[in-house]
């Protein structure tokens, strides 16, 4: 966890913890919630039974009825098939990916239900029903839960449905949690105070959160400030307390979380295993062989092949444009680093004047980005094509010439510079490990805007935490990010 370097100020007066909006309690909230997934699986079943019903060789009418009783018979075991999967537990659905493994799990689950029950009830069920049900809703509840997770973040955003917690310790590690929970509301937590034994109650720690006693307080501070949770920084809090503090809270109905100094480590690779009387973290180790590069290497070839060729009036047009705005090649080509330290020309559509490297140096103090990096807003160097080009991130189409030649991949780190390299940690040359990529997870998440430090450790999370469905998680967020042109320039 990286460390806040703010000043502890010393207030006379302890300000009472932020009051959020208020909002519907957690209870109402999961039960609308439980309601739209029925609905969504309902019409989902009526979807599949329509199409069943007008497809080659369907059966007759009064059999095909069954269908719609087992089917409306089976919600509520939907609802306790969802809820055994954890569907309806914030904590466990903290990212996409992993929300969209369980509910394959639990649709599949609920399908193989439908049919079991009916194989035993002797009632006739059509396998293309069943198949038919198992995509139409998990399409529908997929796009069900998107709407609901846009509409929760919307409502943290405006201080509404967050959960109050404290967070035990005022170190380095508490501040950037209370950093981390304040700059991202969505995450769903509104932070009300510390209790740490380093500083004094009545002061005032990360953005004028108040200190509402010590270690030995937490219980009393929960009560308090009406916290329902507290986030324990692990590396400010002893074995002894941690684990006393811990028992006192459970046992009092407050929600204990603890933070790991993991921060960069996908928390799919962590499992948690008994040592002992040692809970231990164990994390799986990174895996760049054997069917995966395979399988990554396949879907590159695919998708570039794909993209070329329906592409190809696009290239066409974009070709014309660059040649008939200003004097020069259609291609610029550059040589990067890729796998392993082995150079390449990377192959975009020239968006700048002819020699527009050489005037690097003259603009080199107007550079808008931190590092070794070089970006300019309002580079003089664009050409009026290029910039429209730049906007939709259409220049860098040819590199997909880069994928097929096995010098790119789709998803990956940036490609460096040369020149850049010198200005790198040692740390950082650990993503030459992987293929660079025409997108990544520092594209979609910073681009443009994003610091040279933010820059770093999106490139070597991706390094160190690679996995397919990484890989189209990122390409999924691509789309948005070039149509709304986030960053670029």
């Amino acid at each position: 966890m990286s460390a806040i370097t703010l000043p502890l100020v010393e207030e006379t007066v302890v300000a009472s913890p932020a009051k959020a909006i208020p909002a519907p309690r957690p209870r109402l909230v999961k039960s609308v919630l439980v309601g739209a997934d029925l609905v969504t699986i309902t019409l989902s079943m009526v979807l599949a039974y329509r199409l069943r019903a007008v497809a080659p060789g369907a059966t007759p009418l009064t059999m095909r009825s069954q269908h719609l009783v087992l089917g409306a018979l089976s919600l509520p075991a939907w609802a306790a098939i969802f809820g055994h999967y954890r569907l309806y537990s914030s904590r466990f659905l903290a990212s996409r990916l992993e929300e969209f493994r369980r509910l394959i799990h639990a649709v599949g689950t609920s399908v193989a239900a439908i049919a079991v029950v009916a194989f035993a009830l002797q009632l006739y069920v059509a396998r293309g029903w069943l198949v038919l049900t198992f995509v139409t809703t998990m399409v529908a509840v997929l796009a069900e839960r998107e709407v609901a997770r846009r509409l929760f973040a919307l409502m943290r955003r405006r201080g509404m449905l967050l959960r109050p917690v404290v967070i035990a310790g005022g170190n380095a590690e508490g501040l950037a949690l209370c950093e981390l929970l304040m700059s991202e509301p969505s995450l769903g937590y509104r932070v009300v105070g510390f209790v740490d034994d380093h500083a004094s109650r009545g002061t005032y720690l990360y953005d004028h959160r108040p200190v509402l006693g010590g270690i030995d307080d937490t219980l009393d501070a929960v009560r308090v400030s009406g916290a329902s949770s507290v986030i324990l920084a692990t590396t400010a809090v002893d074995l002894e307390s941690s684990n006393r503090l811990a028992r006192q809270l459970t046992d009092a109905g407050v929600h204990v979380e603890m933070s790991s100094t993991l921060r960069d480590i996908d928390a799919a690779r962590l499992t948690v295993r008994p040592l002992g009387r040692y809970p231990i973290v164990y994390v799986e180790p990174v895996r760049r062989r054997g069917w995966r590069p395979v399988a990554k290497r396949t879907f590159d070839l695919v998708v570039s092949a794909a993209v070329l060729v329906a592409g190809l009036p696009v290239l066409l047009a974009c070709a014309i444009a660059v040649k008939l705005d200003s004097p020069g090649p259609v291609l610029f080509r550059q040589e990067r680093v890729g796998r392993g330290g082995k150079t390449f020309r990377i192959l975009k559509f020239r968006t700048m004047v002819r020699d527009a490297e050489l005037g690097v140096i003259e603009l080199r103090d107007r550079n808008e980005a931190a590092g070794p990096l070089f970006k300019l807003h309002d580079d003089p160097r664009v050409t009026r094509t290029g910039a429209l080009l730049r906007k939709f991130s259409v220049d860098e189409l040819p590199q997909f010439f880069n994928v097929l030649r096995g010098e790119m991949s789709i998803v990956g780190p940036r490609p460096a510079l040369a020149s850049e390299m010198r200005g790198w940690t040692p740390a950082l040359h650990a993503r030459l490990q992987v293929t660079p990529g025409i997108t990544g997870m520092w594209q979609v998440r910073g681009r443009s805007n994003a610091t040279f430090e933010e820059y770093t450790r999106l490139d070597l999370y991706y390094v160190d935490n690679w996995s397919l469905w990484t890989d189209l998680a990122i390409v999924a967020k691509t789309v948005p990010t070039v149509l709304l042109r986030r960053g670029a320039y």
